[in-house]
């Protein structure tokens, strides 16, 4: 080969090794660019799992831990990086069987020195090849405790709709064999009457706390006026009170308004109202407040009765809960006023509070957010809602001491 010919080989051969590097640094800039434009498919599978609401891990072959996020340290079923024996047994399931199995993952000991944990933890695991499996499991708490509110409400509704309806044929068979007795006749169906009487009202009460609970904030609110609220129900109660005996005082008329439904804010003041008189001695003065708080319209209720025990007041507010059922019954009431208030409050924005001492009296205070223009009505924001001097022996009215105030947050009657 000649000189001429080494040196077209020589430069064919530089030319060949510059298109070469010049290609190479073009895929490695966009390598670079690609890199620095976002995640790895790797980086972003990992931040899944470590932000997913439910615990994660995956096993081996052994049943040690390869991987976990930190919701499953949350949940309790990964300590110290090892994993519960409970997911352990049914990895090993899993890998024999080759499907999914379901897993109880839930606290054995809540005492335990792991802060809280969640009442209910289930999941399921599933075998991903390999020897290896995966732990999926979430908390259930929440749907638990649904279960377990609707199992007792349908046995508590069962037991107090059974009582009615039960007395109401046993009087209608005694009925019938005194037929011949008018007084008998007569006696027996006033008892008749008022046992129907009571269940009717249990079964309408019932029917507006299911359309209460759970539902939204009310759609459409109207302008209602303070004052007329309070005058309609005491235009309710005012037979059972003269019945009682009892001497409802109110204060002067407030003038503030509020946005609700008025039905159902008089609904929820009446039971108040009757409930104080329910449980107070005949001839005893209950009385009402209206009051604006800052942004809150408050409604007391404030009656001499028997007051409720600081270990009951967190219960009040339960379905069908009684501090003394004995008088509950006499008066015929369902259990279920005080958890209509709650719904209603709850409903408007707004809460009730509870103050009460036992042989003193109780304090219930329903708040509601005001109107926005009821700038003209008296404030009175010197003054807690349920808060006031405590009364003298002789005195007829009942007021709560600022620090005896407290809002009841569960969800019953006395």
């Amino acid at each position: 080969m000649t000189a001429l010919g080494y040196g077209a080989l020589l430069i064919g051969v530089l030319l060949l090794g510059l298109l070469a590097g010049y290609r190479l640094a073009v895929n490695q800039g966009r390598s670079e660019r690609t890199r620095a434009n976002g995640p790895t498919v790797a980086e972003l599978l990992q931040r899944l799992v470590h932000t997913s609401n439910n615990g994660i891990v995956v096993l081996n072959s052994f049943g040690d831990v390869v991987v976990h996020n930190p919701r499953a340290d949350e949940l309790g079923f990964v300590r110290d990086n090892r994993p519960d024996p409970r997911a352990r047994k049914a990895s090993e399931q899993a890998l024999n069987t080759g499907r999914p199995v379901p897993v109880d993952l839930s606290p054995l000991n809540r005492d335990a020195p792991h802060g809280r944990s969640p009442a209910a933890v289930l999941g399921d695991v599933r075998p991903l090849g390999d020897g290896f499996t995966v732990v999926d499991a979430a908390d259930e708490s929440e749907a638990v405790r649904l279960e377990e509110t609707r199992r007792d409400f349908v046995a508590n509704v069962s037991h107090e709709l059974k009582t009615p309806v039960g007395a109401l044929a046993l009087l209608a068979e005694t009925v019938l064999d005194a037929a011949d007795d008018p007084e008998e006749v007569r006696r027996f169906s006033n008892k008749i009457l008022h046992e129907s009487t009571r269940l009717g009202t249990l079964v309408s009460e019932l029917i507006a706390l299911s359309r209460l609970q759970g539902a939204d904030p009310l759609p459409e609110l109207s302008t209602v006026d303070v004052d007329e609220i309070v005058e309609e129900s005491l235009g309710r109660c005012a037979v059972a009170a003269e019945s009682a005996g009892i001497r409802i005082t109110t204060d002067e008329p407030s003038g503030l308004q509020l946005d609700g439904d008025r039905t159902l804010l008089v609904t929820a003041l009446s039971n108040l109202i009757d409930n104080a008189i329910s449980y107070s001695p005949d001839a005893s003065p209950v009385s009402i407040s209206r009051k604006l708080r800052g942004e809150w319209v408050e409604i007391a209720v404030t009656d001499r009765g028997i007051g409720i025990d600081p270990a009951d007041q967190e219960r009040v507010f339960e379905r069908f809960y009684r501090v003394d059922r004995a008088r509950s019954r006499a008066t015929g009431g369902t259990g279920l006023g005080l958890a209509i208030v709650k719904h209603v409050a709850a409903n408007h924005g707004g809460e009730v509070t509870l103050w009460s001492r036992p042989g003193t009296g109780s304090t219930f205070t329903l708040r509601v957010p005001r109107h926005p223009t009821g700038e003209s009505a008296r404030n009175t924001e010197d003054a807690s809602p349920a808060e006031t001097r405590e009364a003298e022996p002789d005195s007829g009215e009942v007021v709560a001491a600022r620090e005896g105030t407290r809002a009841v947050e569960t969800g019953g009657v006395r």
